[in-house]
C-alpha cells in the first residue's frame, strides 16, 4: 500500500524484454535507499517488486498485465517516473490509500495554466471508471494522490498546485499525454457491498 505522496522523480536507465515480458532499470536517489530486494515500490503509479538494487537505483520487471493496463511499457531510457516508498504503520497518510493497482490509463485532453506554476488539468474519464469518480473525491494520477476538482460525464479535472507540479512529472504533461490512473479502492468495495445486498 501507497500514500499517493511522490518521494522522488526517477529515471529509466534502461528498457529490455526479458523471459516474463519488460524489465525497467531506474536511477534514484532517496526512494532507493528505503528498498531491498523483493520492496515493493509505487512506479507511475504501478506497484512493483524489486528485482535488483544498486548504488544508483533499482530494477523492477513488468509482466503481460502490468503491460497491457499502464504506460510503463512505452518506456525507455531517459523516461520520467514518479516514485514511492511503501506506507509503514507510521507513515504520515498525507494522500489517501492508494493500492498501486492501474485501473485503466487516460489522456490529457487540456491544459489551463493558471499562473505561478498552478494548471488546471483535464483528462479523458474512461466510462467503466466513471461511477468511482466523484467531486472532490480522491484519484491517483500517475502514482500522486490527487483531489476531483472538476467533472463530467466524459472527464475529469485537477487543480495542480505549483509544488506538485514541480516535484512530479505531472507538471511537464502536455495535451495529448497518457497517464495511469487508480480509483479510489473504497468505492469499489462500497460498490460490491451493496450489489450483494
Amino acid at each position: 500500500m501507497f500514500t499517493g505522496i511522490v518521494g522522488e522523480i526517477g529515471t529509466v536507465r534502461h528498457a529490455g524484454p526479458n523471459a516474463s515480458g519488460l524489465r525497467l532499470e531506474i536511477a534514484s536517489s532517496a526512494v532507493a535507499e528505503d528498498l531491498g530486494i523483493d520492496a515493493s515500490v509505487n512506479v507511475a503509479g504501478a506497484c512493483l517488486t524489486v528485482v535488483e538494487r544498486d548504488t544508483h537505483g533499482f530494477a523492477v520487471d513488468l509482466v503481460t498485465e502490468t503491460l497491457a493496463r499502464t504506460t510503463l511499457g512505452r518506456a525507455i531510457r531517459g523516461t520520467r517516473v514518479n516514485l514511492g516508498s511503501a506506507a509503514t504503520p507510521t507513515t504520515a497518510l498525507g494522500g489517501h490509500f492508494v493500492q498501486g493497482h492501474i485501473d485503466a490509463t487516460a489522456k490529457l485532453v487540456a491544459r489551463r495554466d493558471e499562473g505561478g506554476g498552478a494548471a488546471r488539468l483535464r483528462f479523458a474519464l474512461p466510462s467503466g471508471l466513471a461511477r468511482y469518480v466523484v467531486m472532490k473525491g480522491f484519484i491517483t494520477v500517475d502514482g500522486v494522490s490527487l483531489t476531483i476538482a472538476g467533472l463530467g460525464k466524459t472527464f475529469f479535472e485537477i487543480a495542480l498546485i505549483p509544488h506538485t507540479a514541480e516535484r512530479t512529472t505531472l507538471g511537464a504533461l502536455v495535451p495529448g499525454d497518457l497517464v495511469n490512473l487508480e480509483t479510489d479502492v473504497l468505492a469499489k468495495y462500497v460498490e460490491r457491498l451493496v450489489k450483494r445486498a
